[in-house]
């Protein structure tokens, strides 16, 4: 469904996929690279946080997800 960076550190590849949209919100998974191990967790975000994000540029949506492969 999509695909957005997350505002982190230089050189993160951190990244949160939308897997499906639920009433008030998102199921989403969250991919976090920690010093080569990748750690990867699902979770609900509701739709006013996720809005909320968007704006403050925590969020930022990736037009070509090449990197991110759901494996």
């Amino acid at each position: 469904m999509g695909y957005y960076s997350l505002k982190s550190h230089a050189n993160s590849t951190d990244y949160m996929e939308i897997m499906r949209e639920m009433d008030g919100g998102y199921i989403v998974k969250i991919v976090r690279d920690k010093d080569g191990y990748r750690d990867e967790t699902t979770d609900f975000i509701s739709a006013t946080l996720f809005e909320s994000c968007l704006r403050t540029g925590y969020l930022t949506k990736i037009e070509n997800p090449s990197f991110a492969h759901v494996a």
